[in-house]
């Protein structure tokens, strides 16, 4: 029998799916008896027709429920409500409570909406461009900043940075030019996952002193060297191998780069402000040689250190690969000879990289650079403004570090951050504790209040004189004080996700969730921070800093 009637009094539900003469697609010589205690099947394609029977069953019974003719009911494509109503209840309620005293209203209440966002975008219930912009639109509703206020970070050159990086990546990776270096990379170091990031953590760190900007060494060189290494081991964002390879290397790759950052005074952008202000604070200069001195065996420990704790507590689970060296050789020959774009591409980086390595001398900024060598991709067709337009990414960070930026900045100007700064001194400076013990105190205060800071510099800017002057009023001498000081202005930057230059440019890459990012921040912090005034108090000792 080819087909199969169902009545009613079997099973009143199927009724709204199936005529008396539906015929279902049964292969033959398949035939059903329904009776009211026996469903005989033949033994003959068994397995199927019961999983077939069981579909028409479920799907009956879920129509059933729904008015006829009703449409379906659409999922709900909004905001997570629970995260929206914890970023939002955060914000009201530290609204609602008072100021202290030496605080403006202005200055609390844009405090509010800050960690309102901060919260929004730690629980994400919109994706972060999206809560950051709410937290912008809240600041100009509420009247606590004017509009040119609150989108003036928009012209701040560092969020350009970090997104031109991204239209570099895709240059990169489209040409195979990424390929072509990561097998390169793969074919000498990788027989191991470890041995793969300890030779991106050293290349990094070799640069670090040349080009004075951690946001265009993380973004315009090694973010596209890392995605294509991923890309080449098959870990890819977004498809469930993330962690085959690419997030414990994106980790890595980001606190070692905070790391290289603090142990050279042109690592850094805001090192040379760190030196300018300890020459106005306590009459000291520091020269390259002494920075760079001091820095050298604690940066040293924690370049070793860090990629090998996080190899332990988030770990690859591809560790070992004895035959990716052949494979990627194998790969290169494949691959011939560089492409036209593939030459363009390369030359194209040469040209910037050599940019931000003597743009001080030439009087171009890293910015600038990079819109040069953006401007090359473009005239040539390696990359196209389409191209640069669906990196949502790229955009996505954009607007919220922008964001971020601008309503730090005004915490600062508005006076937040002086009084918490004169709040911290009186109170560490009453308590009558030993030099070592105060500096300690001083230092975690200083340290961990970067979660209130999207830029190094303006951390700098806003508590570093405060801090080095009560520090050596407490005893500590000044010279290591303003060391030790300058050295954690970058460390401090791997704590969030916007802390630092580089910071958006590994997280964007969407290979660790946002929450593992800030957990694993904090851990390494404790870390960095042990080896630098444990290590590094012993190697200060030595040297005769204090």
């Amino acid at each position: 029998m080819a087909s199969l009637a169902v009545t009613s009094a079997v099973n009143p539900r199927f009724r709204p799916l199936i005529s008396p003469n539906h015929r279902l697609p049964f292969p033959r010589p398949l035939q059903f008896n329904l009776t009211k205690t026996d469903l005989l099947i033949t033994k003959n394609h068994k397995r199927n027709n019961v999983k077939r029977l069981r579909h028409i069953v479920k799907a009956s019974a879920s129509g059933a429920s729904a008015a006829p003719g009703a449409a379906p009911a659409q999922p709900w494509e909004g905001a997570a409500i629970k995260p929206l109503v914890a970023s939002i209840a955060t914000g009201v309620i530290l609204w609602f409570v008072p100021q202290p005293g030496g605080v403006s209203r202005s200055a609390w209440q844009l405090l509010s909406i800050f960690l309102a966002t901060i919260v929004g975008i730690i629980t994400q219930p919109l994706p972060l461009g999206a809560v950051a912009l709410m937290g912008l639109g809240a600041c100009v509703l509420t009247k606590t900043l004017t509009f040119a206020a609150a989108f003036s970070a928009f012209g701040d050159p560092i969020p350009w940075l970090i997104a031109l990086a991204f239209f570099f990546a895709r240059g990169f990776i489209k040409t195979g030019l990424g390929n072509r270096i990561a097998y390169q990379f793969v074919s000498l170091f990788g027989s191991s996952s470890l041995g793969l990031g300890y030779s991106l953590v050293f290349s990094e760190a070799l640069l670090a002193p040349a080009i004075p900007s951690v946001s265009a060494r993380a973004g315009g060189i090694f973010l596209p060297l890392v995605k294509s290494l991923c890309a080449a081991c098959g870990s890819n964002a977004g498809d469930g191998t993330e962690h085959k390879l690419g997030a414990w290397l994106m980790l890595t790759c980001f606190q070692t780069s905070v790391i290289s950052s603090s142990m050279f005074l042109t690592a850094m952008a805001a090192n040379p402000l760190s030196a300018n202000l300890t020459a106005t604070t306590i009459g000291q200069t520091i020269g390259w040689m002494d920075w760079a001195k001091a820095a050298f065996v604690p940066g040293l420990v924690s370049l070793f250190v860090v990629p090998l704790l996080l190899y332990i507590v988030y770990p690859p689970t591809v560790k070992s690969s004895p035959d990716a060296p052949k494979l990627a050789r194998e790969k290169l020959e494949k691959m011939g000879p560089m492409s036209l774009n593939e030459i363009i591409m390369a030359a194209t980086l040469l040209l910037t990289v050599g940019l931000w390595v003597f743009g001080s001398v030439l009087n171009i900024d890293a910015v600038t650079a990079a819109i040069l060598g953006l401007t090359i991709l473009l005239v040539t067709g390696v990359v196209s403004w389409k191209e640069c337009l669906s990196e949502a990414v790229a955009w996505d960070t954009l607007t919220w570090f922008a964001a971020l930026i601008a309503m730090a900045g005004y915490l600062n100007k508005y006076g937040l951050i002086s009084w918490f700064s004169e709040t911290v001194v009186k109170v560490v400076g009453g308590l009558g504790l030993s030099w070592q013990l105060s500096f300690g105190i001083l230092v975690l205060l200083y340290f961990y209040s970067h979660y209130f800071f999207a830029s190094g510099a303006a951390h700098i800017g806003a508590m570093f004189t405060a801090f080095l002057s009560v520090a050596s009023a407490l005893g500590t001498p000044p010279y290591l004080g303003a060391l030790v000081l300058s050295f954690l202005s970058n460390i401090m930057g791997g704590l969030t996700h916007y802390g630092i230059g580089s910071a958006p440019v590994f997280y964007g890459a969407n290979y660790v969730p946002l929450a593992k990012w800030w957990g694993y921040g904090f851990l390494v912090s404790v870390v960095n921070l042990i080896i630098w005034l444990g290590v590094g108090g012993i190697w200060w000792k030595a040297i005769g800093l204090w």
